[in-house]
């Protein structure tokens, strides 16, 4: 009951490596758990500095139940100015607590965690919402970083196979580099491009940038489909002149997000088609006369449950680190 454990993050990388498929999977059922209202999931919470008007440290707190049945927290910082130094933007940790006593469990590295529940929700998304395959299409990445590289593993491993990817960043040693984990890591062809006209264009796009307000002004076409990771690159008419699915429709209304901004510009939801899981659920079908929009705010709860299956293979192969004495009182009396 007070044993507490620490997951370092190699142990994390390495589970998460070693079977993306399953982690697809848990994300996948996890979005169907939160739909029939098997889980709590507040607002995050927001910590911003003055004097750093681009940074910010999240607090996610949650509860999942089904066969998971734990809270939790994850406490993520993004600092953007980390990547001028050769630093990665983001990172955070994960903390259970045992359903039953409340007591705080264990510690995970949890910026993997996170890249890795997004990639992995953009595959679900990637599946769900182009039934009918990528032979023959292309499909764009716009921001090369951490976030993409991952997007990129998942979908491959969720079966995704355009015939090309195209990479597009501000930064081209970025582009390239992703460019070429595309192609010796993935087997895939793919290639950079300096226009952002040309990624935009694709059959599909994903945005993982770090921009703050949209650039993106020309709305898609119908039969695209826009993976809208970063939240905040489209303008609110590219939202409106779509049919928009959400991991939650309340989370993603807020702090400016691309959904936000086209629901204060139009002062409704009359553009909200429905969630991820009402497709999955086979209540909602997506419409094929325009283009289709996914924006995942990223909820605690699938933080929760790919924490909870690290946690458990990480224990099981020995890369756990048990904190014997952690908690100063074990006894009320």
């Amino acid at each position: 009951m007070f044993e507490f454990t620490v997951v370092p993050g190699p142990a994390v990388r390495d589970v998460l490596d070693a079977d993306r498929p399953a982690v697809i999977d848990l994300v996948r059922r996890t979005y169907v758990h939160h739909e029939a209202g098997d889980s709590v999931n507040p607002d995050s919470y927001f910590l911003r500095f003055p004097d750093k008007p681009d940074a910010r440290i999240i607090a996610l707190p949650a509860f999942l139940g089904a066969d998971v049945q734990r809270a939790g927290i994850k406490w993520i910082s993004s600092f953007p100015a980390n990547t001028a130094a050769g630093r990665p933007r983001a990172s955070a940790v994960l903390v259970l607590n045992d359903y039953e006593t409340g007591y705080p469990t264990a510690c995970l590295e949890a910026a993997t965690i996170s890249s890795a529940r997004t990639a992995a929700s953009a595959a679900v998304a990637a599946t769900a919402l182009r039934p009918g395959g990528y032979a023959g299409s292309t499909l764009s990445v716009v921001g090369a970083g951490i976030i993409a590289r991952n997007i990129c593993d998942y979908v491959h491993a969720a079966g995704v196979r355009p015939d090309t990817y195209l990479v597009h960043d501000l930064d081209p040693a970025s582009g390239h580099a992703l460019v070429k984990h595309i192609r010796e890591n993935l087997g895939a062809p793919a290639e950079f491009v300096a226009g952002l006209d040309a990624a935009l264009a694709a059959d599909t796009v994903v945005f993982a940038t770090t921009v703050a307000t949209p650039y993106v002004h020309t709305p898609f076409k119908p039969g695209q489909l826009v993976l809208n990771i970063s939240l905040r690159d489209l303008a609110p008419d590219v939202i409106t002149q779509a049919a928009n699915l959400f991991d939650d429709v309340e989370h993603c209304m807020k702090a400016n997000t691309s959904p936000h901004l086209a629901e204060q510009v139009t002062g409704g939801r009359d553009f909200v088609t429905g969630t991820l899981a009402a497709v999955l659920n086979g209540e909602v079908r997506p419409p094929t006369d325009v283009p289709v929009v996914f924006s995942p705010f990223g909820l605690g709860v699938l933080d929760l449950a790919v924490g909870a299956h690290v946690l458990g293979r990480a224990q099981e192969a020995g890369t756990a680190v048990e904190i014997p004495g952690f908690f100063a009182e074990t006894h009320r009396w």
